[in-house]
């Protein structure tokens, strides 16, 4: 799994045009800490805006727009908007479910979990009562 996309913003402050843009390796950030990053602090930083200025204020008054998209995450942007709750969603299921392969692969000799959609479904539920249990 390899998810890159760009995130830029562009605005004006007093007549001049102020725009950023990052490249963001999304498995990193969402395999540090489980959800995409906070970006207008980012974008803040690669404009060389300090974070208490009103051009950070109108800054994040604008909409992020999405581009260059890499990986799975390319399903959940449309016209330059991305769907962050699916995305982080879709790529925790999908990070299971490649656990789950590895599991699978070792103990059961099974190639591709895909095609035992219920041995898939049964270690999922038995992944999420793990997961609830702990929680209880």
């Amino acid at each position: 799994m390899s998810n890159h996309i760009t995130a830029s913003v562009e605005f004006y402050f007093k007549g001049n045009k102020i725009s950023s843009d990052i490249e963001l390796d999304l498995d990193l950030h969402m395999q540090s800490a489980g959800k995409l990053p906070a970006l207008y602090p980012l974008l803040a930083r690669a404009a060389e805006l300090d974070m208490y200025s009103y051009e950070y204020e109108m800054m994040q008054s604008e909409t992020i727009n999405f581009s260059n998209a890499k990986g799975f995450i390319r399903e959940f942007v449309s016209e330059g908007i991305l769907d962050t709750e699916a995305f982080e969603s879709a790529w925790a299921e999908n990070f299971i479910v490649e656990k789950l392969q590895d599991i699978a692969q070792k103990n059961l000799s099974i190639e591709n979990l895909q095609q035992q959609p219920d041995l898939k479904n049964a270690l999922l539920e038995a992944y999420r009562f793990g997961k609830e249990s702990k929680h209880s």
